[in-house]
Protein backbone atom coordinates (compact mmCIF):
# COMPACT_ATOMS: atom_id res chain seq x y z
CA UNK A 1 0.00 0.00 0.00
CA UNK A 2 1.32 3.54 -0.69
CA UNK A 3 2.32 5.57 2.10
CA UNK A 4 -0.84 7.80 3.68
CA UNK A 5 -0.30 11.58 2.75
CA UNK A 6 -0.11 12.10 6.43
CA UNK A 7 2.65 10.08 6.83
CA UNK A 8 4.47 11.86 3.91
CA UNK A 9 4.30 15.11 4.35
CA UNK A 10 3.75 17.42 7.69
CA UNK A 11 1.02 19.43 8.19
CA UNK A 12 -0.92 21.31 10.14
CA UNK A 13 -3.99 23.11 9.30
CA UNK A 14 -4.12 27.19 9.45
CA UNK A 15 -6.53 28.08 12.46
CA UNK A 16 -6.85 31.49 11.80
CA UNK A 17 -5.97 33.99 9.17
CA UNK A 18 -3.95 36.41 11.54
CA UNK A 19 -1.18 34.09 11.53
CA UNK A 20 0.60 34.00 8.39
CA UNK A 21 1.30 30.64 6.57
CA UNK A 22 4.90 31.70 5.80
CA UNK A 23 5.66 32.07 9.94
CA UNK A 24 4.08 28.28 10.39
CA UNK A 25 6.97 27.36 8.21
CA UNK A 26 4.78 25.97 5.38
CA UNK A 27 2.99 23.57 7.90
CA UNK A 28 -0.47 23.35 6.69
CA UNK A 29 -1.78 20.73 8.64
CA UNK A 30 -0.43 18.23 12.05
CA UNK A 31 -2.57 16.55 14.12
CA UNK A 32 -2.79 17.66 17.80
CA UNK A 33 -0.71 15.45 19.84
CA UNK A 34 -3.18 12.72 21.50
CA UNK A 35 -6.72 12.08 20.14
CA UNK A 36 -6.59 13.42 16.90
CA UNK A 37 -3.75 11.90 15.80
CA UNK A 38 -5.08 8.55 17.55
CA UNK A 39 -7.88 9.24 15.25
CA UNK A 40 -5.88 9.44 12.03
CA UNK A 41 -4.01 6.15 12.91
CA UNK A 42 -6.64 4.35 13.94
CA UNK A 43 -7.33 0.80 12.22
CA UNK A 44 -10.85 0.01 13.65
CA UNK A 45 -13.14 -0.56 10.91
CA UNK A 46 -16.06 2.22 12.63
CA UNK A 47 -14.48 4.71 14.53
CA UNK A 48 -16.14 7.71 16.67
CA UNK A 49 -14.21 10.57 17.34
CA UNK A 50 -15.86 13.25 19.82
CA UNK A 51 -16.39 14.42 23.32
CA UNK A 52 -16.51 17.86 24.01
CA UNK A 53 -16.96 20.94 21.38
CA UNK A 54 -14.23 22.44 20.21
CA UNK A 55 -11.79 19.23 20.34
CA UNK A 56 -10.62 19.31 16.74
CA UNK A 57 -13.09 17.21 15.39
CA UNK A 58 -14.24 18.78 11.73
CA UNK A 59 -10.42 19.08 10.80
CA UNK A 60 -9.54 15.30 11.48
CA UNK A 61 -12.19 14.64 9.44
CA UNK A 62 -11.38 16.17 6.72
CA UNK A 63 -8.25 15.15 7.16
CA UNK A 64 -8.53 11.47 7.43
CA UNK A 65 -9.30 10.75 3.84
CA UNK A 66 -6.32 12.33 2.27
CA UNK A 67 -3.94 9.19 3.73
CA UNK A 68 -5.40 7.96 0.79
CA UNK A 69 -6.08 10.03 -2.16
CA UNK A 70 -2.96 9.00 -3.58
CA UNK A 71 -4.24 5.37 -4.41
CA UNK A 72 -6.18 5.93 -7.79
CA UNK A 73 -8.68 3.74 -6.98
CA UNK A 74 -9.95 5.48 -3.66
CA UNK A 75 -13.50 6.64 -3.47
CA UNK A 76 -14.53 8.39 -0.43
CA UNK A 77 -17.61 10.01 0.68
CA UNK A 78 -17.91 12.58 3.44
CA UNK A 79 -21.63 13.41 4.87
CA UNK A 80 -23.32 16.06 6.80
CA UNK A 81 -26.91 16.05 7.95
CA UNK A 82 -28.39 19.19 5.50
CA UNK A 83 -26.40 21.14 2.86
CA UNK A 84 -26.53 23.98 5.49
CA UNK A 85 -24.24 22.18 7.54
CA UNK A 86 -22.37 20.45 4.47
CA UNK A 87 -21.38 24.02 3.01
CA UNK A 88 -19.64 25.09 5.82
CA UNK A 89 -17.86 21.85 5.68
CA UNK A 90 -16.93 22.40 2.27
CA UNK A 91 -15.20 25.58 3.44
CA UNK A 92 -13.07 24.15 5.09
CA UNK A 93 -12.12 21.40 2.60
CA UNK A 94 -11.39 24.56 -0.18
CA UNK A 95 -9.38 26.08 1.99
CA UNK A 96 -6.54 23.16 3.34
CA UNK A 97 -6.93 20.65 0.47
CA UNK A 98 -5.67 22.51 -2.67
CA UNK A 99 -2.54 23.70 0.07
CA UNK A 100 -1.87 19.82 1.04
CA UNK A 101 -2.76 18.05 -2.43
CA UNK A 102 -1.12 20.22 -5.35
CA UNK A 103 -3.42 20.08 -7.91
CA UNK A 104 -6.65 18.84 -6.72
CA UNK A 105 -9.69 19.67 -8.21
CA UNK A 106 -12.94 20.82 -6.76
CA UNK A 107 -16.49 20.40 -8.86
CA UNK A 108 -19.19 22.20 -7.51
CA UNK A 109 -21.92 20.76 -10.09
CA UNK A 110 -20.79 16.99 -9.08
CA UNK A 111 -19.46 18.22 -5.36
CA UNK A 112 -16.63 16.16 -5.86
CA UNK A 113 -12.59 16.46 -4.68
CA UNK A 114 -10.67 14.85 -7.80
CA UNK A 115 -6.91 14.52 -7.16
CA UNK A 116 -4.18 13.89 -9.50
CA UNK A 117 -3.63 10.25 -8.63
CA UNK A 118 -7.78 10.35 -10.27
CA UNK A 119 -9.10 9.37 -6.07
CA UNK A 120 -12.16 11.08 -5.41
CA UNK A 121 -14.03 12.03 -2.34
CA UNK A 122 -17.31 13.31 -2.64
CA UNK A 123 -19.43 15.48 -0.26
CA UNK A 124 -23.04 15.16 0.41
CA UNK A 125 -25.73 15.24 2.81
CA UNK A 126 -28.42 12.65 4.17
CA UNK A 127 -31.39 15.19 5.52
CA UNK A 128 -34.04 12.34 4.92
CA UNK A 129 -33.58 8.17 5.50
CA UNK A 130 -34.72 7.56 1.33
CA UNK A 131 -31.42 10.06 0.48
CA UNK A 132 -29.36 6.98 0.95
CA UNK A 133 -31.12 5.78 -2.15
CA UNK A 134 -29.28 8.41 -4.08
CA UNK A 135 -26.03 5.60 -3.56
CA UNK A 136 -27.59 2.43 -4.74
CA UNK A 137 -24.99 0.63 -6.73
CA UNK A 138 -22.21 2.51 -5.88
CA UNK A 139 -19.14 1.72 -3.99
CA UNK A 140 -17.01 3.86 -1.50
CA UNK A 141 -13.50 2.93 0.71
CA UNK A 142 -14.22 5.08 3.36
CA UNK A 143 -17.18 6.86 4.47
CA UNK A 144 -17.65 9.32 6.97
CA UNK A 145 -20.43 11.03 9.33
CA UNK A 146 -19.47 14.57 10.55
CA UNK A 147 -21.74 14.60 13.13
CA UNK A 148 -23.47 11.49 13.82
CA UNK A 149 -25.91 12.69 16.41
CA UNK A 150 -27.74 14.75 14.34
CA UNK A 151 -28.82 11.51 12.60
CA UNK A 152 -31.86 10.43 14.64
CA UNK A 153 -31.63 6.56 13.67
CA UNK A 154 -28.82 4.89 12.68
CA UNK A 155 -30.88 3.27 9.57
CA UNK A 156 -28.78 5.71 7.13
CA UNK A 157 -25.21 4.37 8.94
CA UNK A 158 -26.35 1.08 8.94
CA UNK A 159 -27.31 1.43 5.25
CA UNK A 160 -24.09 3.66 3.93
CA UNK A 161 -22.24 0.42 5.69
CA UNK A 162 -23.79 -1.48 2.63
CA UNK A 163 -21.61 0.74 0.39
CA UNK A 164 -18.77 0.01 1.95
CA UNK A 165 -15.88 -1.98 -0.31
CA UNK A 166 -12.82 -1.98 -1.29
CA UNK A 167 -12.06 -2.40 -5.24
CA UNK A 168 -8.20 -2.98 -4.43
CA UNK A 169 -6.67 -5.26 -2.18
CA UNK A 170 -3.99 -2.52 -0.45
CA UNK A 171 -6.99 -0.51 -0.01
CA UNK A 172 -8.53 -0.26 3.61
CA UNK A 173 -12.13 0.26 4.07
CA UNK A 174 -13.27 2.28 6.76
CA UNK A 175 -15.84 4.40 8.30
CA UNK A 176 -15.77 7.30 10.41
CA UNK A 177 -17.93 9.73 12.61
CA UNK A 178 -17.11 12.40 14.86
CA UNK A 179 -19.77 13.91 17.42
CA UNK A 180 -20.78 15.92 20.64
CA UNK A 181 -22.69 13.89 23.20
CA UNK A 182 -26.08 15.33 22.52
CA UNK A 183 -28.57 15.78 19.77
CA UNK A 184 -31.21 13.86 18.60
CA UNK A 185 -29.20 10.33 17.78
CA UNK A 186 -27.61 11.11 21.31
CA UNK A 187 -29.25 7.35 22.06
CA UNK A 188 -28.18 5.55 19.39
CA UNK A 189 -24.81 6.64 18.79
CA UNK A 190 -24.58 6.16 22.95
CA UNK A 191 -25.71 2.48 22.65
CA UNK A 192 -23.34 1.85 19.65
CA UNK A 193 -19.85 3.19 20.66
CA UNK A 194 -20.01 4.33 24.15
CA UNK A 195 -21.96 2.07 26.11
CA UNK A 196 -19.70 -1.68 24.94
CA UNK A 197 -16.65 -0.64 26.37
CA UNK A 198 -13.92 1.29 28.32
CA UNK A 199 -13.63 4.89 26.71
CA UNK A 200 -10.48 4.33 23.79
CA UNK A 201 -10.70 0.43 23.96
CA UNK A 202 -10.82 -1.84 20.90
CA UNK A 203 -14.43 -3.70 21.15
CA UNK A 204 -16.06 -6.43 18.75
CA UNK A 205 -19.28 -4.71 17.03
CA UNK A 206 -22.70 -5.34 18.71
CA UNK A 207 -26.16 -5.05 17.72
CA UNK A 208 -27.53 -1.68 19.35
CA UNK A 209 -30.72 -4.01 20.51
CA UNK A 210 -29.33 -7.06 21.83
CA UNK A 211 -26.02 -6.20 23.07
CA UNK A 212 -25.31 -9.27 21.49
CA UNK A 213 -21.45 -9.37 19.52
CA UNK A 214 -22.36 -9.41 15.72
CA UNK A 215 -20.62 -12.55 14.20
CA UNK A 216 -20.15 -14.65 11.34
CA UNK A 217 -23.46 -17.25 10.84
CA UNK A 218 -22.87 -20.89 10.49
CA UNK A 219 -21.53 -22.42 8.00
CA UNK A 220 -19.45 -19.60 7.00
CA UNK A 221 -15.76 -20.28 6.99
CA UNK A 222 -15.22 -17.27 9.54
CA UNK A 223 -18.52 -18.77 11.32
CA UNK A 224 -18.15 -17.64 15.08
CA UNK A 225 -15.92 -14.95 14.79
CA UNK A 226 -16.70 -10.98 15.28
CA UNK A 227 -17.58 -8.89 11.86
CA UNK A 228 -15.73 -6.15 12.55
CA UNK A 229 -14.05 -4.23 15.21
CA UNK A 230 -15.56 -0.52 16.60
CA UNK A 231 -13.68 2.32 18.68
CA UNK A 232 -14.81 5.48 20.57
CA UNK A 233 -11.92 7.92 20.62
CA UNK A 234 -12.55 11.02 23.33
CA UNK A 235 -11.57 14.88 22.75
CA UNK A 236 -11.54 17.48 25.03
CA UNK A 237 -11.41 21.02 24.45
CA UNK A 238 -7.69 20.62 26.01
CA UNK A 239 -6.76 18.65 23.49
CA UNK A 240 -6.79 21.29 21.18
CA UNK A 241 -3.60 23.58 22.05
CA UNK A 242 -4.68 26.73 19.76
CA UNK A 243 -8.47 27.16 22.18
CA UNK A 244 -7.35 26.18 25.29
CA UNK A 245 -4.75 28.72 25.30
CA UNK A 246 -6.79 31.26 23.58
CA UNK A 247 -9.38 30.67 27.01
CA UNK A 248 -12.59 32.93 25.17
CA UNK A 249 -14.41 29.48 23.99
CA UNK A 250 -13.70 27.85 27.09
CA UNK A 251 -15.34 30.87 29.07
CA UNK A 252 -18.15 30.93 26.72
CA UNK A 253 -18.74 26.78 27.25
CA UNK A 254 -19.08 27.35 31.22
CA UNK A 255 -21.47 30.00 30.86
CA UNK A 256 -24.07 27.62 29.41
CA UNK A 257 -26.49 25.53 31.66
CA UNK A 258 -25.45 22.49 33.46
CA UNK A 259 -26.58 19.86 31.15
CA UNK A 260 -25.06 21.40 27.86
CA UNK A 261 -21.80 22.63 30.00
CA UNK A 262 -21.70 18.69 30.60
CA UNK A 263 -21.96 17.67 27.24
CA UNK A 264 -20.20 20.53 25.50
CA UNK A 265 -17.31 20.70 27.26
CA UNK A 266 -16.97 18.17 29.49
CA UNK A 267 -17.86 15.58 26.42
CA UNK A 268 -20.30 13.79 29.41
CA UNK A 269 -22.53 11.11 27.60
CA UNK A 270 -24.27 10.14 30.00
CA UNK A 271 -25.95 12.88 30.69
CA UNK A 272 -30.09 12.78 29.46
CA UNK A 273 -33.01 15.52 30.55
CA UNK A 274 -35.16 13.72 32.66
CA UNK A 275 -32.46 11.26 33.94
CA UNK A 276 -32.64 9.95 37.75
CA UNK A 277 -29.33 9.82 39.03
CA UNK A 278 -27.69 12.96 36.55
CA UNK A 279 -25.00 13.12 39.36
CA UNK A 280 -23.29 10.29 38.10
CA UNK A 281 -19.97 11.18 36.82
CA UNK A 282 -17.85 8.40 34.96
CA UNK A 283 -14.69 10.44 35.81
CA UNK A 284 -15.35 10.04 39.35
CA UNK A 285 -17.36 7.03 39.85
CA UNK A 286 -15.56 4.44 37.48
CA UNK A 287 -12.17 3.00 37.79
CA UNK A 288 -9.34 1.09 36.38
CA UNK A 289 -10.08 -2.77 37.58
CA UNK A 290 -7.76 -4.03 40.51
CA UNK A 291 -7.41 -6.53 42.54
CA UNK A 292 -9.00 -6.79 45.41
CA UNK A 293 -7.86 -7.57 48.72
CA UNK A 294 -8.70 -10.59 50.15
CA UNK A 295 -9.95 -9.39 53.55
CA UNK A 296 -12.38 -7.39 51.95
CA UNK A 297 -15.74 -8.27 52.45
CA UNK A 298 -18.14 -9.54 48.60
CA UNK A 299 -21.12 -9.87 47.80
CA UNK A 300 -23.35 -10.26 45.19
CA UNK A 301 -27.24 -9.04 44.25
CA UNK A 302 -29.85 -10.58 41.19
CA UNK A 303 -32.39 -9.49 39.81
CA UNK A 304 -34.03 -12.06 37.40
CA UNK A 305 -35.91 -12.64 34.67
CA UNK A 306 -36.41 -15.14 31.80
CA UNK A 307 -38.80 -12.72 29.76
CA UNK A 308 -36.67 -9.84 29.95
CA UNK A 309 -33.09 -10.04 31.56
CA UNK A 310 -31.50 -10.90 34.72
CA UNK A 311 -28.81 -8.63 35.89
CA UNK A 312 -26.20 -9.69 38.92
CA UNK A 313 -23.91 -7.50 40.09
CA UNK A 314 -20.94 -8.43 42.46
CA UNK A 315 -19.79 -5.85 45.27
CA UNK A 316 -16.77 -5.41 47.60
CA UNK A 317 -16.50 -3.36 50.50
CA UNK A 318 -13.17 -1.29 50.90
CA UNK A 319 -11.89 -0.66 54.87
CA UNK A 320 -13.61 3.16 54.42
CA UNK A 321 -17.02 1.37 53.53
CA UNK A 322 -16.62 2.50 49.83
CA UNK A 323 -18.50 0.31 47.99
CA UNK A 324 -16.78 -0.90 44.53
CA UNK A 325 -19.22 -2.97 41.67
CA UNK A 326 -15.92 -5.10 40.19
CA UNK A 327 -18.46 -7.40 37.72
CA UNK A 328 -21.10 -7.91 35.93
CA UNK A 329 -23.87 -10.54 34.14
CA UNK A 330 -26.14 -9.71 32.25
CA UNK A 331 -28.20 -11.93 29.66
CA UNK A 332 -31.43 -12.78 28.51
CA UNK A 333 -33.75 -15.97 28.63
CA UNK A 334 -31.81 -17.87 31.34
CA UNK A 335 -33.52 -20.23 32.79
CA UNK A 336 -32.82 -20.37 36.96
CA UNK A 337 -30.67 -22.47 37.48
CA UNK A 338 -28.72 -21.73 34.15
CA UNK A 339 -28.18 -18.45 35.93
CA UNK A 340 -26.75 -19.97 38.76
CA UNK A 341 -24.26 -21.91 37.12
CA UNK A 342 -23.03 -18.76 35.27
CA UNK A 343 -22.69 -17.16 38.57
CA UNK A 344 -20.64 -19.52 39.98
CA UNK A 345 -18.83 -20.08 37.08
CA UNK A 346 -17.88 -16.30 37.24
CA UNK A 347 -16.88 -16.66 40.97
CA UNK A 348 -14.53 -19.23 40.80
CA UNK A 349 -11.21 -18.28 42.46
CA UNK A 350 -13.02 -14.86 43.84
CA UNK A 351 -12.53 -16.69 47.32
CA UNK A 352 -15.68 -16.68 49.47
CA UNK A 353 -18.80 -14.01 48.56
CA UNK A 354 -20.09 -13.80 52.08
CA UNK A 355 -23.94 -13.71 51.03
CA UNK A 356 -26.23 -13.32 48.07
CA UNK A 357 -29.40 -10.65 47.61
CA UNK A 358 -31.93 -11.71 44.74
CA UNK A 359 -35.25 -10.59 44.32
CA UNK A 360 -37.70 -11.53 46.86
CA UNK A 361 -40.75 -12.63 44.59
CA UNK A 362 -38.56 -15.61 43.54
CA UNK A 363 -39.47 -17.36 46.57
CA UNK A 364 -43.20 -17.47 45.60
CA UNK A 365 -44.57 -20.83 44.87
CA UNK A 366 -45.75 -21.69 41.61
CA UNK A 367 -48.59 -24.17 42.75
CA UNK A 368 -48.51 -26.53 45.75
CA UNK A 369 -45.50 -28.68 43.77
CA UNK A 370 -41.75 -28.32 43.36
CA UNK A 371 -39.60 -26.03 44.73
CA UNK A 372 -39.47 -21.55 43.91
CA UNK A 373 -37.02 -20.15 41.42
CA UNK A 374 -35.28 -19.16 44.34
CA UNK A 375 -34.49 -22.65 46.38
CA UNK A 376 -33.66 -24.09 42.54
CA UNK A 377 -30.78 -21.53 42.26
CA UNK A 378 -29.69 -22.38 46.45
CA UNK A 379 -29.86 -26.13 45.30
CA UNK A 380 -27.46 -25.65 42.99
CA UNK A 381 -25.24 -24.05 45.49
CA UNK A 382 -25.90 -20.37 44.44
CA UNK A 383 -26.78 -18.94 47.78
CA UNK A 384 -29.19 -16.14 48.57
CA UNK A 385 -31.63 -14.36 50.60
CA UNK A 386 -34.84 -12.28 49.69
CA UNK A 387 -34.10 -8.52 48.82
CA UNK A 388 -35.94 -6.17 51.03
CA UNK A 389 -39.37 -5.59 49.53
CA UNK A 390 -41.45 -3.78 52.33
CA UNK A 391 -43.58 -0.79 51.71
CA UNK A 392 -41.38 2.48 50.82
CA UNK A 393 -38.38 0.12 50.10
CA UNK A 394 -38.09 1.41 46.25
CA UNK A 395 -37.94 4.96 47.38
CA UNK A 396 -35.33 4.03 50.35
CA UNK A 397 -33.39 1.84 47.35
CA UNK A 398 -32.82 5.21 45.21
CA UNK A 399 -32.00 7.84 47.96
CA UNK A 400 -29.27 5.21 49.15
CA UNK A 401 -28.33 5.01 45.58
CA UNK A 402 -28.12 8.70 45.52
CA UNK A 403 -26.11 9.04 49.04
CA UNK A 404 -23.85 6.64 47.94
CA UNK A 405 -23.21 8.34 44.70
CA UNK A 406 -22.00 11.44 46.69
CA UNK A 407 -18.44 12.23 47.59
CA UNK A 408 -17.74 11.28 51.37
CA UNK A 409 -16.15 14.45 53.28
CA UNK A 410 -13.80 12.56 55.30
CA UNK A 411 -12.17 10.31 52.20
CA UNK A 412 -12.62 12.90 49.32
CA UNK A 413 -13.84 9.74 47.47
CA UNK A 414 -17.38 8.21 46.33
CA UNK A 415 -19.03 5.93 48.24
CA UNK A 416 -19.72 3.99 45.37
CA UNK A 417 -17.18 3.13 41.96
CA UNK A 418 -18.05 0.65 39.80
CA UNK A 419 -15.16 -0.90 37.63
CA UNK A 420 -14.86 0.36 34.33
CA UNK A 421 -15.05 -2.85 32.32
CA UNK A 422 -19.08 -3.18 34.04
CA UNK A 423 -19.88 -1.28 30.68
CA UNK A 424 -23.78 -2.20 30.53
CA UNK A 425 -24.33 -1.05 34.38
CA UNK A 426 -22.67 2.78 33.76
CA UNK A 427 -24.53 3.37 30.71
CA UNK A 428 -28.14 2.38 32.12
CA UNK A 429 -27.52 4.20 35.53
CA UNK A 430 -27.14 7.40 34.51
CA UNK A 431 -29.35 7.06 31.82
CA UNK A 432 -32.56 5.47 33.59
CA UNK A 433 -35.53 7.84 33.56
CA UNK A 434 -37.90 9.31 36.65
CA UNK A 435 -41.24 8.09 36.72
CA UNK A 436 -42.85 10.94 35.65
CA UNK A 437 -45.95 10.53 37.70
CA UNK A 438 -43.50 10.03 40.76
CA UNK A 439 -40.67 11.46 40.49
CA UNK A 440 -39.58 9.74 44.11
CA UNK A 441 -39.08 6.52 41.69
CA UNK A 442 -37.65 5.84 38.87
CA UNK A 443 -39.59 4.42 35.61
CA UNK A 444 -40.20 0.74 35.97
CA UNK A 445 -40.69 0.73 32.26
CA UNK A 446 -37.20 1.77 31.50
CA UNK A 447 -34.46 -1.00 31.41
CA UNK A 448 -33.95 -0.82 34.94
CA UNK A 449 -32.61 -4.49 35.56
CA UNK A 450 -29.18 -3.70 36.74
CA UNK A 451 -30.59 -0.87 38.87
CA UNK A 452 -32.62 -3.36 40.74
CA UNK A 453 -29.42 -5.35 41.43
CA UNK A 454 -27.53 -2.21 42.62
CA UNK A 455 -30.30 -1.50 44.69
CA UNK A 456 -30.58 -4.85 46.35
CA UNK A 457 -26.84 -4.80 46.79
CA UNK A 458 -27.00 -1.20 48.09
CA UNK A 459 -30.05 -1.62 50.74
CA UNK A 460 -28.32 -4.91 51.97
CA UNK A 461 -25.70 -2.78 53.16
CA UNK A 462 -25.59 -0.96 56.87
CA UNK A 463 -25.33 2.48 57.20
CA UNK A 464 -21.98 4.21 56.33
CA UNK A 465 -19.44 3.69 58.89
CA UNK A 466 -15.95 4.58 58.81
CA UNK A 467 -15.37 1.80 62.30
CA UNK A 468 -16.31 -0.90 60.78
CA UNK A 469 -12.83 -1.90 60.34
CA UNK A 470 -9.91 -1.53 62.49
CA UNK A 471 -6.47 -0.21 61.39
CA UNK A 472 -5.00 -3.45 59.97
CA UNK A 473 -8.25 -3.52 57.38
CA UNK A 474 -9.60 -6.80 59.15
CA UNK A 475 -13.24 -6.78 59.64
CA UNK A 476 -14.83 -6.48 62.96
CA UNK A 477 -18.88 -5.86 61.85
CA UNK A 478 -20.70 -9.60 61.92
CA UNK A 479 -22.05 -10.87 58.78
CA UNK A 480 -25.42 -12.13 58.39
CA UNK A 481 -26.34 -15.08 60.31
CA UNK A 482 -26.73 -18.56 58.77
CA UNK A 483 -30.05 -19.64 58.17
CA UNK A 484 -31.21 -23.17 56.63
CA UNK A 485 -33.86 -21.42 54.19
CA UNK A 486 -31.44 -18.70 52.01
CA UNK A 487 -28.26 -20.43 53.27
CA UNK A 488 -26.89 -17.68 55.80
Amino acid sequence: MQKPILESKILEVERTSEIPIEQKHNIIFKPNDGPQTEFLAAGEREVLYGGSAGGGKSYAMLADPLRYMTHPSFSGLLLRHTTEELRELIFKSQEIYPKIIPGIKWSERKMQWVAPSGARLWMSYLDRDDDVLRYQGLAFSWIGFDELTQWSTPYAWNYMRSRLRSVAQDLPIFMRATTNPGGRGHHWVKKMFIDPAPYGTTFDATDIETTEVLKYPAGHKKAGRALFKRRFIPARLSDNPYLAEQGDYEAMLLSLPEQQRRQLLDGDWDIKEGAAFTEFDRNIHTVEPYRIPTNWVKFRACDYGYGSKSGVLWFAVSPSEQLIVYRELYVSKVLATDLADMILDAEAGDGNIKYGVLDSSLWHKRGDTGPSLAEQMIMKGCRFRPSDRSKGSRVSGKNEIHRRLQIDEYTEEPRLVFFNNCTNTTSQLPAIPLDKKNPEDVDTNAEDHLYDALRYGIMSRPRFSLFDYDPRGVPTHSMPVADATFGY
